[in-house]
């Protein structure tokens, strides 16, 4: 088995540092895909902005989010991460995501605290459900998948309203309940950093967000730290919309692409990461 086909839960149980760019099409999922990445992340926020052209502020559904997940999965290799919010309601609706994203092929779901309809993370204003309710949703969640390789992700985000140490609280709390992987959101030092780390026996999650709340740092760095995953859910969604941005701007201006050739990606590339080489050779096989 190739690295790029090891499962999450065997790169987690290798000690190997899990890296996940974020995805938010299918342009984006296989481009990274193409990479050699451990892992991808299919951001919420990145979904809802291309699927919806709507805010992270609980618009996507579990339909256009497991849809989504399952399209990524049809046409990707590499290990899947995917954003399930609060898993869309309560205990019921709770298991019936986990099975949903089980059987679309993600290998990792990411379930938060947050009240619905939930806020995007490393903005203000994020309200938490209390601590008990959360609990039985990840016990649920534990319960509810068919392999233990289906790895249950717990987010709070109660750091950035309610302080570190009800985070840290709430990460044991959920890690007892069954969660595999804990994630603090919204840590704003390195020296938080450090501690959520120090505070859990189980891999902890790091979320890199350019703009966003957390010191950014490198994939070493954050290794050091002790983090076992890292995401860096907009680095692609944001490097889009500047590159379409500086391109329709300069079509709008000039009336032609030519100021933006040099920063275009190749048409004959393109045709080969959309999988048209395929298609060229069923016609030469089966065409007129």
């Amino acid at each position: 088995m190739s690295e790029q086909q090891k499962t999450i839960a065997q790169c987690l149980a290798d000690g190997e540092f899990v890296l996940a760019p974020g995805i938010f099409d299918l342009i984006s999922a296989r481009m990274a895909d193409s990479m050699g990445f451990k892992a991808i992340y299919m951001t919420g926020y990145g979904i809802a902005a291309s699927h919806l052209g709507q805010p992270d502020a609980g618009y996507a559904t579990y339909t256009d989010m497991v849809g989504r997940a399952s399209q990524v999965v049809s046409r990707t290799t590499t290990p899947l991460i995917a954003d399930a919010d609060t898993g869309f309601g309560g205990p019921l609706n709770v298991q019936h995501t986990i099975r949903g994203y089980e059987k679309a092929g993600v290998q990792a779901i990411q379930i938060e605290d947050q009240e619905f309809p939930k806020k995007c993370g490393h903005t203000l204003g994020r309200r938490v459900i209390p601590i008990e309710d959360m609990v039985t949703k990840i016990k649920v969640a534990a319960e509810a998948r068919e392999s233990d390789d289906f790895l249950i992700i717990a987010r709070t985000d109660s750091r950035t309203t309610l302080g570190l140490d009800e985070a840290l609280r709430r990460g044991e709390a959920f890690a007892k309940a069954g969660a595999d992987v804990i994630f603090i959101e919204s840590p704003e030092t390195v020296d938080e950093m450090k501690t959520v780390c120090a505070n859990f026996d189980k891999p902890c999650f790091a979320n890199m967000v350019e703009g966003g709340r957390t010191p950014l740092l490198s994939a070493e760095e954050l290794e050091d730290l002790g983090f076992a995953i890292a995401i860096f859910p907009g680095t692609g969604f944001l490097a889009t919309a500047q590159a379409l941005h500086d391109a329709y701007g300069a079509l709008k201006a000039d009336g032609i692409s030519n100021a933006v050739q040099n920063r275009l990606y190749p048409f004959e590339d393109m045709n080969k990461l959309m999988g048209f080489e395929a298609v060229w050779e069923f016609d030469e096989k089966y065409g007129d």
